[in-house]
């Protein structure tokens, strides 16, 4: 299938307010673009898809993990807790949305079946760490960024957070090369990337310019 037969096959689909869809007109182009109303004041920031389909979403204006059904358009919104902010939001190994909450400097996991939100605070060390992206690893260990200078780790099974503030202007995205022996990080400051050796026995990586 050549490029432009490709395109002409896409769909896309976009979450948006109420408003914003009575402003969207009919644009030529090589995507179907289908919208999926959203309650007023969400604030969607991040996407992933979920196992069964379903769409997660932050919204970063009230605080919430929202779930999106594509086949009927239907949504649901999770509270993450007084204060959330949350950006990223990732499926882990478990199956279930990761989020890095910035409101409440922690990690939220929120479980896909009965919306259970956990939350993995981060150190006291590390307050307003302004929480970006986060991936996961082959191992299951959850990394990530934050904006105010600072990356970590998190292990899931032990609940224990580690972050470093490092030499890194606005970290921003995140991830590992394909053997994981580089873990590359945007600094958003900077308009670059770094590379830094992965660690052995959990250390965290050091990174040079």
């Amino acid at each position: 299938m050549n490029r432009r037969k490709f395109l002409g096959t896409v769909a896309a689909g976009i979450l948006a307010a109420p408003a914003l869809l009575r402003r969207a007109t009919a644009q030529e182009g090589p995507f179907r673009v289908k919208y999926y109303p959203l309650n007023s004041g969400v604030g969607v920031h991040d996407v992933t898809p979920a196992p069964d389909g379903a769409i997660w979403f932050t919204g970063q204006r009230n605080g919430t993990l929202g779930r999106l059904d594509p086949r009927d358009g239907s949504s649901k919104l999770i509270s993450l807790g007084k204060g959330a902010a949350p950006h990223n939001v990732t499926i882990g190994p478990d199956g279930a949305p990761w989020v890095t909450e910035g409101g409440q400097n922690a990690i939220a996991r929120v479980d896909p079946g009965d919306h259970k939100v956990t939350l993995f605070r981060l150190p006291e060390k590390a307050a307003y760490a302004n929480l970006n992206t986060g991936v996961f690893d082959k191992g299951g260990i959850y990394w990530f960024t934050g904006q105010s200078g600072v990356y970590g780790r998190l292990d899931p099974k032990s609940g224990r957070a580690t972050v470093v503030a490092g030499d890194i202007n606005r970290p921003n995205g995140l991830c590992f090369s394909p053997d994981e022996k580089k873990l590359y990080i945007v600094e958003a400051g900077l308009k670059a990337r770094r590379a830094g050796e992965r660690p052995r026995a959990g250390a965290m990586p050091v990174f040079a310019p």
